[in-house]
């Protein structure tokens, strides 16, 4: 499943990137290159262990011993979370912060992509069995045994129930059907599947919840639990099982974490980890605000943009931060159009039927596609930090399509695709052939300054061909409503968060049925309907994809929905932004990867309080 919805904030710790495909210097002029650190050549702690302590099973890292003590602070961008429920996050800071204080079963190697144990201790499988073997004595954060009851719970009562963020169910049904659980014991349960299932196995990374304190929720139905653990819950009353638990938040300022005494995860002196005291989320409106923050020393690392990597480059030798390059964002950013064509019961259009017309005619979209000046956005926006993007897959992704050629700037063959539809450029303005002027909203999340440019060129990429565009950045939740929920949207730049390892994630977002299928959401009295049989062609392909067990037999299919996207164009694809991240040389136990980022391992992160603080300031 997609997990985290709409990507608002820049937010390094999520997992990011996959195979050393990375850019190894970064423009900062036609004649000049930025080096940074060649992450390749870090070397990596081994990998995790299992032992008994006073016959407990723990995780022991095998990270060089650091310090306990002290705090990190990073920043949120936005307004800040929606919800610390980690099965009803549905933006990107909510699933973050719910991921410190929730773990799940298994998780992806840092640095492999394999799947390994977490909550787990081990997992086998036989065939269409997939059994899972609890660690024992492990605790939740009011000492209340984690046991395989929790497992069953989650699974059944939450994810097979659709409750909070229903993407996870979507992405578990085979073939309109959903795995078995069985409990073994205390500390076994087993899935039973339909027939084999590549994705599975990533599946079972979703995070486990303790049954005594969410099913008192639960229980009473959906509305119920998804107001469950809202911003406005006491801290102290949270149960869970991550490396940090909730401590503070204050709306609009920021989220503080402390560490977990309970957690399951030791050092190589059986020390129990996370090593740091605090984690602080500082919530900062804009990124001219972080970066005024950074440069104060308020927050501890920044993602860092456009002109900003070459001015800090240069400061980098006499300051207190390091660079590193992780390569291209595994997320997606894109201009979504509403393609929905939708009757209510007295036969009446939920959207304009004139825009309509517009937005569901191919030629119309390819247009559009042309119009749209990537290499201007990347250059003035991104200011070089950046690379083109033209299909759904990331440009780290495995199953990346290379035989997509490349879309620049063509105002010529927009004009002809509009002229062939019956379209009229007169005195500057486009008609249809009904006499109708071409005119549309367009929409962003307000506060996003990457995104406001964008709709800024996009608007006046359109308004050469003659349409009128009236951009209009909105309240986050506002947007995710309306694209969701709603009709009532004509076009909408967004991004989406994505899996370099399995293209199943995005189930959600291109199967008709799908939580994220926002281009046209189906409504139940027409779920046995399509519009467009490239729809039914994309639901059949994942179908088909998840069920072939190697990568040579599932890349040709999901090679052929990057095209049918390519060509049908619901989303146009924009650019793919370097990520580039400066941190401070007091945080120790850094291991970056292209596939996980840099701060995916805060339960072994130290602060080294004897590193000197730099001599220079960025000005």
């Amino acid at each position: 499943m997609k997990k985290v919805i709409f990507t608002i904030f820049w937010l390094v710790i999520i997992g990011v990137g996959l195979k050393c495909c990375l850019r190894a210097d970064i423009p900062e002029k036609e004649d000049n290159v930025i080096t940074t650190p060649d992450i390749s050549k870090i070397e990596y702690p081994a990998d995790n262990k299992n032992i008994i302590l006073n016959g407990f099973d723990y995780l022991q890292s095998q990270a060089p011993l650091g310090r306990f003590g002290g705090e990190i602070v990073i920043s949120a961008i936005g307004e800040g979370p929606k919800t610390f429920n980690p099965c009803n996050t549905k933006d990107a800071t909510s699933s973050a912060m719910a991921g410190l204080m929730f773990d799940g079963l298994l998780t992806t190697h840092p640095k492999t992509g394999k799947v390994v144990p977490l909550l787990a201790k081990s997992y086998e499988v036989n065939g269409n069995d997939y059994t899972i073997h609890l660690r024992k004595g492990i605790k939740w954060t009011d000492s209340k045994d984690i046991t395989a009851d929790d497992v069953m719970y989650t699974y059944n009562e939450i994810v097979f129930k659709g409750l909070g963020n229903p993407s996870a169910m979507d992405a578990m049904m085979i073939e309109g059907k959903l795995p078995e659980l069985t409990k073994i014991d205390n500390y076994t349960v087993k899935f039973t599947i339909q027939k084999p299932f590549a994705p599975f196995l990533r599946q079972l990374s979703y995070p486990i919840v303790p049954k005594h304190y969410f099913k008192p929720y639960s229980d009473k139905g959906a509305s119920t639990f998804n107001a469950f653990l809202n911003p406005d819950t006491n801290p102290k009353s949270i149960v869970s099982n991550g490396p940090f638990k909730l401590k503070e938040y204050v709306a609009a300022q920021r989220v503080v974490f402390e560490r977990n005494p309970n957690y399951y995860k030791v050092n190589l002196n059986n020390e129990k980890l996370p090593y740091i005291d605090k984690l602080i989320y500082l919530i900062v409106g804009d990124t001219n605000n972080e970066i005024l923050k950074f440069e104060a020393k308020e927050i501890d690392l920044i993602g860092l943009k456009g002109n900003n990597v070459a001015r800090y480059k240069e400061k980098e030798a006499n300051s207190d931060y390091t660079i590193y390059n992780l390569g291209p964002d595994t997320g997606t950013l894109f201009l979504t159009i509403n393609l929905n064509g939708r009757k209510d019961k007295n036969g009446k259009y939920y959207v304009n039927p004139v825009k309509q017309k517009w937005f569901q005619n191919k030629n119309f979209r390819q247009a559009i596609n042309y119009a749209i000046d990537r290499k201007s956005m990347i250059q003035n926006i991104a200011f070089g930090v950046a690379e083109p993007l033209f299909t759904a897959e990331s440009l780290n992704s495995i199953y990346l399509n290379r035989n997509l050629k490349a879309i620049s700037r063509d105002k010529v063959k927009a004009m002809q695709l509009l002229k062939d539809e019956g379209f009229e450029y007169k005195y500057g303005k486009l008609y249809d052939k009904n006499g109708n002027y071409v005119e549309f909203d367009l929409y962003t999340n307000a506060g996003n300054l990457e995104r406001e440019a964008l709709g800024v060129m996009i608007k006046q990429d359109l308004e050469e061909l003659g349409m009128k565009v009236n951009f209009k950045p909105i309240e986050f939740n506002s947007l995710v409503n309306k694209l969701t929920n709603t009709y009532d949207w004509d076009f909408a730049i967004m991004g989406l968060t994505g899996s370099p390892l399995e293209p199943h994630d995005g189930k959600n977002v291109w199967t008709s049925t799908g939580s994220l299928h926002m281009f046209n959401m189906r409504g139940s009295s027409n779920a046995d309907s399509y519009i467009y049989t490239w729809e039914k062609e994309l639901d059949e392909l994942f179908g088909n994809g998840a069920l072939k067990l190697n990568f040579e037999e599932r890349k040709p299919i999901y090679d052929r929905y990057q095209e049918i996207v390519y060509e049908e164009n619901p989303v146009i694809y924009l650019y793919s932004p370097t990520r580039i991240i400066a941190i401070r040389k007091k945080i120790k136990n850094i291991f970056p990867t292209p596939l996980s980022g840099l701060l995916y391992n805060l339960d072994e992160i130290y602060i080294d309080k004897s590193c000197p603080a730099g001599t220079s300031e960025v000005k």
